[in-house]
């Protein structure tokens, strides 16, 4: 007796509609993607019931003729798709020809469509994938499709969905995702009567993000482009300090079409690195385009999956864009060209050189400020090192005794920029921050956190084993056998940090060197820092884990007041745009405006 059984056409588009149509979000999805396809301009979405009791989608696209619209709702019928060769480079988001098969078989329909030029419309409606009726109508030109009891007839799929409520976000999220790839599409969603969100379709994508994810959200926004080889990746990426605690607001789309990419989230975070702080993720709106060719759309019946014909081209743009929005978010403190402030110098005088530095690029920022006149290379201590004396300015400003008369102009000579007050030093707050006068702002720098930068980015540059320090007298670790076992097995890369230890009797080891910088009080502290850090394991991020202890064992303690040259140093590195995050993805430093303070004296209002 036969065990095999044909199934009927029913039961076979009961089982293929699901994998089209998960839920009602998936068929939201499906029939904005058919009108953005169709040519519109301007679609509306309405949902209610979560989704399950009402769909429908109205657009101003291209329509369709009676012939067309009596055979949509036919599996594998579709105006995308005319041969093998099209599946070689897809333009369009849908091709397959399942989706108004998948939610006719699952749904009751009505359609209604009319083309540009006919003097009437077609009316179709459908029950679990049968025509019931079919005939002309008045409406105007596009398409307007309502799905309703979406699962009347598959109770089990029905049973596994969740609440009205968590559907109907489901489906403004699968909306919010079409309407954010295509700007130059009006979207509007409708849920249970209340207009969620709408887009304008004026093409610019932080008009999109603005609309979509809010004005709080599309403010802390960086923009970022890569262009190459016939890739574009533009768009826009968050700042550090807006990371978050998941991936939920990571969006990528190629040529238009959102998709889910691990390569290109590893991609992006891999450029937040060492500015991020552990545990928290960017946010992004990332536009890759490619052409049609080098990504394959036809992986996954939902379309959400591609693969690239050269992914480590694609990813490599996505970290490249990231960088460059990253780059730009903050570059070199500037003082703007005007009048010198009074009592430092003759009118038109530049400020003198230890008033900190004035405007300049960071190229010129180093030359004249970290080089001495010697020109001695940049060094690579520059906080532990014999440095230039400069002199704070000072907080009270002695005005002068009279006016000192500006000399005739010279029409044969140009006449010098005059430059505005520098950055001042103003002080040290509570051995921790450093506080600096910019204008009319007050920048307050953590010293810890950016010396702990400058370190690390020194101990990451250095080819070959890092300085180390002689202890005056050897130190003693006693961890116990296993984990002294493990720090004698891990000898070299300990001795490429720049400790030297061996063995000391049982269970024990001597210490008699040091990283450079590292105070001997933090030696044992840092080892068995190092030590817990061997004992979880070598990721890919193992070295740079061990100089994130190094540098912040070495770095400047706070609490502890510091020499006014160490200070000025670190201000300077930081207003430069040189340092911007500590190793672990802290900012360093902090900006109030006079705007700010005055309001909280309730100077203004």
């Amino acid at each position: 007796m036969s065990k095999i059984n044909l199934l009927s056409p029913l039961l076979a588009d009961l089982i293929a509609a699901g994998e089209v149509v998960e839920r009602p979000g998936s068929a939201v999805k499906e029939l904005l993607e058919n009108s953005i396809d169709a040519g519109a301009k301007s679609v509306t979405v309405e949902i209610s019931g979560g989704g399950t009791a009402l769909i429908r989608v109205t657009d101003d696209g291209c329509g369709m003729s009676p012939e067309d619209a009596g055979v949509a709702f036919l599996r594998h019928a579709t105006s995308k798709l005319a041969d093998e060769r099209g599946l070689e480079a897809i333009g369009t988001l849908g091709f397959r020809g399942e989706a108004l098969a998948a939610i006719s078989a699952v749904s009751r329909i009505e359609l209604k469509t009319r083309e540009p030029g006919a003097d009437y419309g077609t009316r179709v409606t459908l029950s679990a994938g049968e025509i019931q009726e079919m005939g002309k109508c008045g409406c105007p030109v596009g398409t307007a499709i309502a799905v309703r009891d979406l699962f009347f007839n598959t109770p089990a799929r029905r049973k596994f969905l969740r609440s009205d409520r968590a559907e109907g976000t489901f489906c403004a999220a699968a909306a919010l995702k079409s309407a954010l790839g295509r700007p130059e599409v009006s979207v509007r969603l409708i849920h249970d009567g209340k207009e969620e969100f709408f887009t304008p379709g004026d093409a610019l994508p932080r008009s999109a993000v603005y609309s979509l994810l809010g004005r709080d959200f599309a403010a802390r926004l960086l923009e970022g482009s890569f262009a190459g080889d016939g890739l574009e990746v533009g768009g826009f990426v968050s700042s550090p300090r807006a990371g978050r605690g998941n991936r939920g607001l990571q969006f990528f789309f190629v040529n238009g079409r959102p998709i889910r990419s691990p390569a290109l989230q590893t991609a992006l975070e891999q450029a937040y690195k060492n500015t991020l702080l552990t545990g928290r993720f960017p946010a992004c709106v990332l536009y890759i385009t490619l052409s049609n060719a080098a990504v394959d759309v036809n992986v996954h019946p939902a379309k959400a999956e591609v693969k690239f014909s050269d992914e480590r081209a694609v990813t490599g743009a996505v970290y490249g864009a990231a960088r460059a929005a990253l780059e730009r978010e903050a570059g070199p403190v500037a003082a703007p060209v005007s009048a010198p402030t009074v009592g430092r110098g003759a009118p038109g005088a530049p400020a003198p050189k230890q008033e900190f530095f004035q405007r300049m690029d960071a190229d010129q920022f180093w030359q004249k400020i970290i080089k001495d006149p010697g020109d001695r290379e940049r060094s690579s201590l520059p906080l532990h090192e014999p440095a230039p004396v400069y002199a704070p300015s000072p907080i009270v400003q002695i005005p002068r005794e009279k006016p000192v008369s500006a000399p005739e102009p010279n029409p044969a000579r140009k006449p010098e920029p005059v430059i505005e007050s520098p950055p001042r030093l103003v002080g040290e707050a509570l051995g921790t921050y450093i506080i600096v006068e910019v204008q009319d702002s007050l920048v307050l720098i953590d010293k810890h956190a950016a010396h702990e930068r400058v370190l690390f980015d020194r101990l990451r540059a250095e080819k070959g084993p890092h300085m180390s320090q002689a202890l005056l007298g050897p130190l003693t670790f006693s961890p116990g056998g296993a984990e002294t076992e493990l720090l004698l097995q891990n000898l070299e890369t300990l001795e490429a940090l720049g400790f030297a230890l061996e063995p000391y009797g049982e269970g024990a080891v001597v210490l008699r060197a040091v990283p450079a910088d590292t105070d001997p009080s933090d030696a044992v502290p840092l080892l068995e820092e190092l030590l817990e850090k061997l004992r979880v394991g070598r990721g890919a991020d193992f070295k740079e884990e061990l100089l994130y202890s190094v540098a912040c064992k070495a770095a400047i303690k706070a609490g502890k007041s510091s020499e006014m040259e160490e200070l000025m140093e670190l201000a300077k590195r930081v207003l430069s745009g040189e340092i911007k995050y500590c190793p672990h993805g802290r900012p360093v430093s902090v900006t109030i405006t006079k705007k700010e303070l005055d309001k909280q004296f309730k100077r203004i209002v």
